[in-house]
């Protein structure tokens, strides 16, 4: 365990601000050395604690301060190539404030707003996900459909690779929160990675929504009846897409892996490669979740796929980060989908319930369910 701030515990050491001063001004918090953290806050305060989601842990751990200063730190223990998302809780006058860490330039966004993010040791952001000038961009258009499963008009997005030909056909991806993997996850830019270097074919990716995902993708039949008998259908119309099950695939994470799930049960054999993120897999042996209405249709879901799982798809590629609460249900399922002889691949890595951990198993899922020239040759 890192021991910066010990030193200065002595009596009258860390009364020295030009002492502190110096600290702080050779050195980026927070401070990782090894598999030690340490969080530092600089500034009046009567309490600051660290607020963190990593399943198993207390959420809010405090920090000490150095007596007769305005310094507060924090040492934890964080394993190697993790990735920690934060904010700070801070305390003034019997207000309390959660803050990004203002000595932490590193940030990440998700739809509730913006977090601070440590990097263990040995983490690094995957080169694949950053914009390569050599890369030939792809295009995002605006479409519409009108749904006789939902009764109303939809709208969507669909990903067109670059140089796309009306003369082959290609795959279809369907990615249930497009807009999110888009805005959180910088799906374009992975896709337009992936497929200049050949670790995937050029894919068409439908980038779909639901303005009421808490229903929609807790085993709605009318999202299965949309994906499957409407917006596949029109898709297929529209650009020049395999029709071949093999060369589809439904992509989700949280609530959005259940609906690809269920999606596939609902219409076996449609879709033939699965990429679930996540997965809000709740069941229950006993009693209900504490968890509303939306988890309790989940359960009722994967409590009868778990019965009768039949052989929804082919090929899964399965994530999910061992800080989350929900890695034992994710963990639970991974035996019973193999049992089925589909094919399963399954991954953990050391994060949250976030959507950088989702980006960055995207490389590995994508080519595996879907593999471009590269992989083809060399595996």
């Amino acid at each position: 365990m890192t021991t910066l701030f010990r030193r200065y515990e002595r009596p009258g050491a860390a009364r020295d601000p030009r002492a502190l001063d110096a600290v702080f001004e050779s050195k980026t918090f927070p401070l990782v050395d090894g598999t030690s953290v340490t969080f530092a806050f600089r500034g009046p305060a009567d309490e600051v604690r660290l607020r963190h989601w990593i399943h198993g842990l207390a959420s809010s751990k405090p920090f000490r301060r150095l007596h007769g200063t305005d310094v507060w730190y924090l040492e934890l223990e964080l394993p190697e190539r993790s990735r920690l998302e934060y904010k700070l809780e801070v305390v003034r006058g019997g207000q309390r404030q959660l803050v990004q860490d203002p000595l932490n330039p590193n940030m990440t966004h998700d739809p509730f707003g913006v977090n601070s993010v440590v990097h263990g040791t040995g983490y690094e952001v995957p080169d694949w996900t950053k914009v390569d000038p050599e890369a030939r961009e792809g295009e995002i258009v605006e479409r519409e459909i009108r749904s006789d499963a939902f009764g109303e008009t939809r709208s969507f997005q669909v990903y067109l690779p670059a140089r796309m030909r009306e003369t082959r056909l290609y795959p279809l991806l369907v990615a249930h929160d497009g807009a999110d993997y888009l805005r959180f996850s910088g799906l374009k830019t992975v896709l337009d990675n992936l497929i200049h270097r050949l670790e995937i074919p050029p894919l068409i990716v439908a980038l779909t929504e639901s303005p009421d995902r808490l229903r929609e993708y807790g085993n709605d039949p009318r999202h299965a009846d949309f994906l499957v008998e409407e917006l596949v259908p029109d898709l297929e119309a529209a650009y020049p897409i395999s029709t071949e099950p093999a060369d589809r695939g439904l992509l989700g994470a949280s609530l959005g892996a259940v609906a690809a799930l269920s999606t596939a049960w609902r219409h076996p054999g449609f879709f033939h490669n699965l990429l679930l993120q996540s997965g809000s897999f709740a069941f229950t042996d006993i009693g209900e979740l504490d968890g509303g209405p939306a988890m309790d249709r989940v359960a009722e879901f994967v409590n009868e796929f778990r019965e009768d799982p039949g052989r929804p798809a082919e090929r899964l590629f399965v994530s999910c980060g061992t800080y989350e609460a929900l890695i034992y249900y994710n963990r639970s399922m991974i035996p019973l989908l193999q049992s089925t002889g589909m094919a399963v691949r399954y991954v953990e890595a050391r994060d949250g319930h976030n959507w950088e951990n989702w980006r960055d198993r995207l490389r590995e899922g994508l080519s595996w369910l879907f593999p471009g020239p590269l992989w083809m040759v060399y595996e």
